[in-house]
């Protein structure tokens, strides 16, 4: 059977976690895929556990770097294997839920017009799934609504072409994914999956955890405020303006947040970075506008789209 999905699981030191991980995509009710685990230089044991899955699973196939790249740069590496139409990356310490594969292939087969899918661990507002949002829609989803771009590539079932046009992951440590959502939601639709169809494991020594990472995140200020000034942003010259002033008090929030916790390096450099002038801080730091049917499509009788159930169930249907 030829397979229309490849998971990719990047892993790197996660001996404790890895094997329950492999299990629960082995376990998957959909079974048109492969598993590609790329190990990243691991030294302690997850390499081995790895390879008992690939001599007992001819649907696993497992690849060893030869020099650490990095979270992200695994994950461009490992997507350098797809010859798969979708592929989904699954983090080595979560656990997939036997449905997931079956939700997230079907439906983005069900739409073709969607370039990327997302799921995350609760239920998007607004309305049903899966719903289809196209560049606006998803800037005023995260930026009016209750966010979009908070989205881990765990979550993502990605169409292959359409990722390499977009160039892959641009890595800037932890928060890259944030950026990738930002600029590719500017070009392409995104189709929201829905919610619980894996389970994010936490545990301390994941590296969005670490104060390397948090350095990282803070640059994410900058980048999102660069992005409304962009030509490329799909919001109207009104909304950017709004978009603006919810961004700068939600700044101003998190900053006061860091200080009151005795966090002092980390308020610095999210101010630091995140570009704004003092003209910007007067014009712009009021209070937030947000509404959390932001960016949910509706009809021309201003009704809730209702997804195409036949189409998703016709996918789903096992091929004769």
């Amino acid at each position: 059977m030829t397979p229309k999905v490849s998971v990719l699981m990047t892993a790197y030191n996660r001996a404790p976690y890895i094997g329950s991980s492999i299990e629960s995509v082995l376990a998957q009710t959909y079974g048109e895929f492969e598993l590609i685990i790329v190990d990243d230089c691991s030294t302690d044991g997850t390499l081995d556990i790895a390879r008992q899955y690939e001599r007992l699973d001819a649907r696993t196939r497992v690849v060893v770097n030869e020099r650490n790249l990095g979270d992200y740069g695994n994950r461009n590496h490992a997507a350098s294997f797809v010859r798969t139409p979708l592929f989904k990356y699954h983090d080595s310490d979560d656990l997939m839920y036997p449905h997931c594969l079956q939700v997230m292939v079907s439906m983005m087969e069900a739409e073709p017009r969607a370039g990327f899918g997302l799921s995350v661990g609760a239920a998007w507002s607004g309305g049903p799934c899966p719903m289809l949002l196209a560049p606006r829609m998803a800037y005023q989803r995260e930026f009016f609504g209750e966010g979009l771009f908070q989205s881990g590539p765990a979550g993502a079932i990605f169409r292959t072409d359409m990722f390499r046009q977009l160039g892959g992951f641009v890595d800037e440590g932890a928060a890259s994914d944030h950026l990738f959502w930002m600029r590719a939601c500017t070009m392409v639709n995104v189709l929201l999956l829905p919610a619980d169809l894996f389970w994010y494991r936490m545990h301390p020594s994941q590296e969005f955890q670490s104060a390397r990472a948090q350095r990282q995140y803070a640059k994410m200020a900058g980048w999102i405020w660069q992005e409304l000034q962009s030509p490329a942003c799909p919001l109207t010259p009104a909304e950017r303006e709004q978009a603006k002033r919810n961004r700068a008090y939600h700044l101003a929030k998190r900053t006061m947040q860091d200080i009151r916790r005795g966090r002092w390096r980390f308020a610095t450099e999210r101010l630091r970075h995140s570009t704004l002038t003092f003209t910007d801080w007067l014009r712009y730091l009021r209070p937030p506008r947000r509404n959390h049917l932001a960016g949910t499509p509706v009809g021309p009788d201003g009704d809730f789209l209702t997804p195409s159930w036949v189409a998703v169930q016709d996918e789903a249907a096992p091929k004769q």
